[in-house]
């Protein structure tokens, strides 16, 4: 928050946007936790490539997962691909279903409009495990990552988007169907790659970072 308000040009520190929000009334909410990712017992796993891997550059490693996005009287489900390195949401899908092909077709999107990456990595999920998702990554030459049984920490950087998107774009709006979720979730996908700062990034944001190559010294 202190950052994009520096960025719009005004003055101010962490410390007073702490304190401006307290004024206000201001406070973070926690979605509840929901599963998405249920193993099928005859898909076959892959093993996890990125502990203690330092990630150095754009499209070395991808990263997709799938949440619950609630509208009045129910959910829909949203996937995205995201680039490990930057951050940046390079394709993604809202469907009423969560079935392997949806999963798939998020897939080639990122595959047509980015190139390949060296590593794709997602959690054990049925959808991802499935030979109509995998085919994708096996015909296009990708290594094949998979979280650990039970730990979301693996994923962490999906986990932190979804976190970014509830906080300050789902939950706040209340969607009454797909078609304005839809429409409210791409324009704040739009501004998170294009505009979003990020302290982990040394306040770039992800498209800057996905096309301007590497990050800062800090």
């Amino acid at each position: 928050m202190a950052e994009a308000l520096r960025q719009e040009g005004y003055r101010v520190n962490r410390k007073r946007v702490q304190r401006l929000m307290r004024l206000m009334g201001l406070k973070v909410f926690h979605p509840r936790p929901k599963r998405t990712s249920q193993k099928a017992k005859d898909h076959r796993i892959y093993p996890y490539l990125l502990r203690d891997r330092k990630v150095e550059r754009p499209n070395e490693v991808w990263c997709s997962d799938i949440t619950y996005i609630p509208v009045r009287g129910g959910y829909f489900y949203l996937v995205v691909v995201l680039d490990w390195y930057s951050r940046k949401v390079l394709s993604w899908g809202l469907s009423n279903t969560m079935e392997a092909g949806f999963c798939r077709k998020v897939l080639e999107e990122a595959l047509e409009g980015y190139g390949k990456p060296e590593i794709f990595n997602t959690d054990q999920g049925s959808q991802y495990t499935s030979g109509e998702f995998l085919e994708v990554l096996e015909e296009a030459g990708v290594a094949i990552s998979m979280d650990g049984r039970g730990r979301r920490q693996d994923n962490r950087i999906v986990e932190r988007f979804w976190r970014s998107l509830k906080y300050e774009c789902v939950y706040l709006l209340e969607f009454e169907g797909g078609k304005e979720a839809r429409e409210a979730i791409g324009r704040w996908i739009e501004r998170y790659n294009r505009e979003r700062p990020h302290f982990g990034l040394g306040g770039r944001t992800p498209d800057e970072v996905y096309f301007g190559g590497n990050l800062p010294e800090v």
